[in-house]
């Protein structure tokens, strides 16, 4: 059986507390997202460092090199459109189709050292792009393909949910 693509808009974490993983982003406070990024990225090289990280705990589950992977690959994504909210007025993000990506790039095949390393490189990177964002930058916007609006606050607010959630999903999460 192959993974179910996730079809879900999940920008309803910006309204209340996400009833798998018990993460509030209605709570969160944009300031303290670097933090909590920082703090999610020192987890994933124990996850990274398992014996079963590329085993799937049942068919239709990514396994914890997998989530790892798409965890990576989020802050690299969040980082352009960060990046992008911060020099364009109320740019277009491109579409990114996560399921296609961990197939196209066989995110169960790459190296767990080489998958830690780089989640952990991006995850400081966007952490200090975070740090550095301006007072007055935080109301500047952006949107998605589906018409999804963002602030910059509420665009890292959204984004911290994805690595947290996904720490839930491979047992390592608070």
């Amino acid at each position: 059986m192959a993974i179910v693509p996730d079809t879900k808009n999940w920008t309803w974490v910006l309204e209340r507390e996400c009833p798998e993983c018990g993460f509030d982003s209605s709570k969160t406070p944009a300031a303290a997202v670097a933090e909590l990024t920082r703090a999610n990225v020192a987890r994933w090289p124990d996850v990274l460092a398992r014996p079963d990280v590329a085993e799937r705990p049942n068919a239709d589950t990514w396994s914890a090199l997998e989530y790892a992977a798409h965890v990576r690959d989020v802050f690299r994504l969040f980082r352009i459109r960060l990046a992008l909210m911060l020099a364009e007025d109320d740019p277009a993000f491109a579409d990114w189709d996560q399921d296609a990506t961990a197939l196209e790039s066989r995110y169960n095949e790459q190296l767990p050292e080489a998958v830690s390393a780089d989640l952990v490189s991006a995850g400081l990177a966007i952490a200090d792009d975070i740090d550095a964002i301006p007072g007055d930058a935080w109301q500047r916007t952006g949107r998605r393909g589906d018409g999804s609006v963002f602030t910059v606050d509420s665009l890292t607010r959204y984004f911290i949910h994805d690595p947290t959630h996904h720490l839930h999903d491979v047992g390592a999460g608070e």
